[in-house]
């Protein structure tokens, strides 16, 4: 489904919903952000103010993205707290598989199960991760291993539950897409998150109907095969998150999670611009 919107930044909070028209007179459709970590700014009980920039900024709604059973509670919790501008998923992130993690893929199914609570409106992040491996090579190979397996269970469970599924792949592009492949999983409701590659990448992802979406670092100024695969994936198919409170865009790079909204904010005030889009609710199921 698409539709033109006036967007208040070329790097900007995804998109949701299509615009509401009157006449001639288009209505702004109102922004999501599809992937941030809302357990910090609750740690830190600054999540009402938190929230509240957001708005300020016109994000109207956002995803916290599970990444293991630590948080998973808490971001149904946030979410029961929050309707319509809180929702979430459960997932177990590449970094956080050890020795627990069958135990922690036997309990996702719950949460899609309850009668009363929010249910997820996606499996993940879960994926695979060579950036944080080991330095010894023996070790490395059983986490990639133990990783491998994990992110396979995960997407038993997301082709069982016909659910969109958020990747996080880091230094192994190719593995998750031929592990992707042989899941059976739908490809159409598949997200790479963070989404760092090239032209090349982007390309075997729109050949199978997946998608990517794309955080600060599509600003940073070493970034021209980025941006070159997110004009290649184009702007019907624009996803773009905050991954807060990480990856802030410049001129914002490396300062504080507080700066997410403002910075966001700042940059759509001064680049306005009409862009044709794909909402975010046809990836997840909204």
């Amino acid at each position: 489904m698409g539709c033109v919107e006036k967007v208040r930044c070329w790097v900007c909070i995804s998109l949701r919903a299509p615009v509401k028209t009157s006449g001639n007179h288009r209505q702004e459709c109102p922004l999501i952000d599809t992937h941030t970590h809302l357990e910090t700014f609750a740690g830190r009980g600054t999540l009402p103010e938190t929230l509240a920039r957001a708005r300020g900024a016109d994000v109207k709604e956002m995803i916290t993205i599970g990444t293991s059973m630590d948080d998973w509670n808490l971001y149904r919790d946030l979410t029961a707290a929050n309707p319509g501008a809180v929702h979430y998923s459960v997932g177990l992130h590449p970094c956080a598989v050890d020795a627990t993690w069958q135990t922690a893929l036997a309990a996702m199914d719950a949460f899609w199960e309850e009668k009363n609570g929010p249910h997820p409106v996606a499996l993940g992040e879960i994926g695979l991760d060579r950036f944080h491996l080991p330095k010894d090579p023996a070790e490395a190979a059983q986490v990639f291993a133990d990783q491998q397996a994990a992110f396979s269970a995960g997407l038993s469970v997301a082709r069982r539950l016909n659910c969109p599924v958020v990747v996080h792949s880091r230094g192994a592009f190719q593995e998750c897409v031929d592990m992707i492949d042989r899941s059976g999983v739908d490809w159409a409701k598949v997200v790479f998150h963070c989404f760092t590659e090239g032209v090349a990448e982007m390309s075997e992802l729109m050949r199978r109907g997946g998608w990517a979406s794309f955080t600060g670092i599509l600003t940073y100024k070493n970034a021209d095969n980025l941006r070159e695969a997110a004009r290649h994936q184009g702007i019907e198919r624009l996803m773009i998150e905050t991954d807060a409170p990480y990856l802030t865009p410049v001129p914002h790079r490396h300062e504080w999670v507080r700066r997410h909204t403002k910075a966001f904010s700042e940059l759509n005030a001064k680049r306005r611009r009409r862009l044709r889009y794909r909402s975010t609710g046809k990836t997840f199921n909204r």
